[in-house]
């Protein structure tokens, strides 16, 4: 049995106070026993709509950074791997990557996931500040277990989470900052269950809350079982991590075997 803990934010523009809390959160997750923390997208800063794309990459930075070093102290510190969210400077580009860096318990960066798919849809363009990343980045072990990492509007493409499951991963993360409105809580709430049931895995959701942001932080067991919703609380919950519900739930229901893998093509 493993233990991952989730973070509710709500990130400011300060990165140095969203920083801070970062560093208070990973130690309130150790002593709850957290192996592995796992941070929303956005978690350096909000980046409200007026801020431009030069400003946003003046806030940017690299992953040799002082952001990620900080985590990566906290991380030795604590004994306690961490799924950080970062703005990921291009050098003198205006744009940027949205990242997702994974940090071993013993401050290594042992992964990095630059977000395939930006959110062009429903009035926004994030596309106007960021750019996508261009490879998937194939599931890393960590001490709760071998994970994938997707971001957000990544949720909505189901083949991200299959491709990432099929190569191995029992736990699928999705640092996001998920943007309130119509329809909108349904849609996170039910692609989280839809992706956990779909592939058999564990689905740790963790969102940002406040500012144009709608919490509901989840984590979802591969049967579909919401074992955590965070509502409107900002703060840490813990969830046990068990492999074995995992191969037992692929045994019972094995929508992975059962694939038609013979016959599926691609037909665009």
């Amino acid at each position: 049995m493993k233990r991952i803990a989730l973070v509710q934010m709500r990130s400011s523009e300060d990165k140095r106070e969203n920083l801070k809390k970062s560093i208070d959160f990973i130690a309130e997750a150790a002593s709850k026993g957290a192996d592995l923390i796992c941070f929303p997208e956005f978690q350096m800063a909000f980046s409200p709509s007026s801020q431009s794309a030069a400003q946003l990459a003046d806030v940017a930075e690299t992953i040799r950074g002082n952001f990620v070093s900080e985590l990566a102290s906290a991380a030795m510190k604590n004994k306690i791997g961490i799924i950080a969210a970062i703005y990921e400077s291009r050098g003198k580009s205006k744009r940027v990557y949205d990242t997702a860096v994974m940090i071993s318990s013993d401050g290594k960066v042992s992964s990095v996931y630059r977000k395939l798919h930006l959110y062009n849809a429903l009035g926004f363009k994030e596309s106007a500040k960021l750019v996508p990343g261009k490879r998937i980045v194939m599931p890393a072990k960590t001490n709760a277990g071998s994970v994938g990492m997707m971001i957000c509007y990544d949720l909505r493409f189901p083949e991200l989470s299959r491709i990432l499951t099929v190569n191995g991963a029992l736990v699928l993360v999705v640092p996001s900052a998920w943007v309130a409105g119509e329809m909108k809580e349904e849609h996170w709430q039910t692609m989280i269950k839809a992706r956990a049931i779909e592939n058999g895995s564990y689905v740790v959701a963790p969102d940002q809350q406040g500012n144009i942001y709608c919490g509901r932080s989840m984590a979802v067991d591969p049967f579909g079982v919401v074992l955590v919703d965070m509502g409107q609380r900002e703060g840490v919950e813990v969830v046990d991590i068990d492999k074995s519900r995992v191969r037992n739930v692929r045994k019972s229901l094995p929508l992975l075997k059962n694939r038609r893998t013979d016959i599926y093509k691609l037909s665009y």
